[in-house]
């Protein structure tokens, strides 16, 4: 039977409106569930031991390419059309009521609010499976750049709500009223992507249509590199993301303080690199991009260092926060812009999944690591590994590059 398989037909406006909403959404829960509601808790008194149990909300973003095949073969039906719009609206109202839940719930009832949160981080993984496929779908070679702007921009402009204007609202409307409004802005990001009905497919494929596995993904050996590739590029950084807050929180730094550098600062800095990654991305290629994020992660990362063990004042801490959030960006727009080119067009939801789930995996560690190495050790010895562990990385994966270059036709 002749499958349908091209849908792409859509205007582009129109795409990266339905997609830049959908990933706002899913960043502002990001933002959310590692940056703002960690801050929070800690400026409560919480511990680190405790507040690391976060970071493990990250799993679902890390094990989401075990169901990522079956999502997509519900995605697609056998005539070739499409449900996108489907799950991400059924995914997104999920999140939805979860966070009105735990708005109810409130910081007082942690285990509670920790299992209501790790619903949403499955809802908010499920949609991200369906939302990149539509994307991957719908945007032509020629405009996936821009798709790319709409998902890291987006990205950024919800961690500016989710881990900025949550903390800003909190002081004055309390937990309660603050969640809820973040609820809202999860419904409202939705609704562009909730009047985009998929186009019905237009071109055949002769025999049966490929079925998405697992399978087939890690029996490419590119794949097999860009696993390896995507868990040591960040691994340094992640290991204190999420312990830069209740760093700032312990040197005594104002709660609204921390908002504004979370909502502006970074935000700012990271909307910054992307447009530096893009540009390192054209200027050197792919492969020589992604060596030299890396290079200004290391070396951010070893200022960052160095400022925690010496004590020095809070302005450059807060300066050093800037700039590993401009050296992550940065790092983001060049590792994912050569992950592209080593998924397969067959199933490249499957394959941009597992190279996602890898980062959230290490992402998930290096913070419960962190958090528990801060904890026990002090912030000092957590920054000094993180900065050993990115110069490692550095001299490892120059050779993953170069080698995942040769399975695959990625030039740069």
């Amino acid at each position: 039977m002749a499958v349908l398989t091209e849908s792409r037909g859509l205007p582009l406006p129109r795409v990266l409106l339905a997609i830049g909403g959908v990933y706002v959404a899913q960043s502002l829960v990001g933002g959310l569930s590692f940056m703002g509601i960690p801050t929070a808790l800690r400026a409560q008194g919480l511990g680190l031991e405790v507040l690391s149990l976060v970071s493990l909300l990250m799993l679902p973003w890390a094990l989401k390419f075990i169901w990522a095949p079956y999502v997509e073969r519900y995605r697609i039906r056998p005539d070739g059309r499409r449900r996108s719009r489907r799950v991400v609206i059924v995914g997104e109202l999920l999140c939805v009521a979860a966070l009105a839940l735990a708005a109810v719930v409130g910081p007082q009832s942690l285990s509670i609010l920790l299992a209501v949160m790790a619903l949403v981080a499955l809802a908010s993984a499920t949609v991200d499976i369906a939302a990149d496929a539509f994307a991957i779908e719908q945007l032509s070679a020629a405009n996936r750049g821009w798709g790319n702007v709409a998902q890291v921009g987006g990205a950024y402009f919800g961690i500016l709500i989710g881990g900025g204007l949550f903390l800003w609202l909190l002081p004055y409307w309390g937990w309660t009223n603050s969640l809820l409004v973040m609820a809202c802005g999860v419904l409202l990001l939705t609704i562009p992507f909730a009047f985009t009905q998929d186009p019905a497919p237009t071109i055949p494929q002769a025999g049966p249509a490929h079925r998405p596995s697992l399978g087939y993904a890690l029996r490419r050996r590119e794949v097999r590199f860009g696993l390896a590739i995507t868990m040591l590029f960040e691994l340094g950084v992640r290991l204190v993301q999420s312990v830069g807050g209740p760093l700032l929180v312990d040197r005594g730094v104002d709660l609204q303080l921390i908002g504004t550098l979370n909502a502006g600062g970074a935000v700012l800095a990271g909307l910054t690199g992307t447009i530096a990654g893009g540009l390192l991305v054209k200027g050197l290629g792919f492969r020589n991009a992604v060596v030299a994020a890396m290079s200004a992660q290391v070396l951010v990362l070893a200022l960052y260092a160095g400022a925690v063990i010496l004590v020095l004042p809070n302005e450059v801490l807060i300066g050093c926060s800037v700039a590993l959030s401009f050296a992550m960006a940065m790092g983001f727009v060049a590792l994912y812009a050569q992950l592209m080119g080593l998924s397969s067009l067959k199933q490249a939801g499957v394959d941009f999944t597992l190279f996602q789930c890898a980062d959230a995996f290490m992402a998930g560690l290096a913070g419960f690591a962190g958090g528990q190495l801060a904890g026990r050790l002090g912030y000092g010895a957590s920054f000094g590994l993180a900065a050993a562990v990115a110069l490692v990385g550095l001299a490892v994966i120059p050779s993953l590059l170069r080698r995942a270059a040769a399975c695959a036709d990625v030039k740069g």
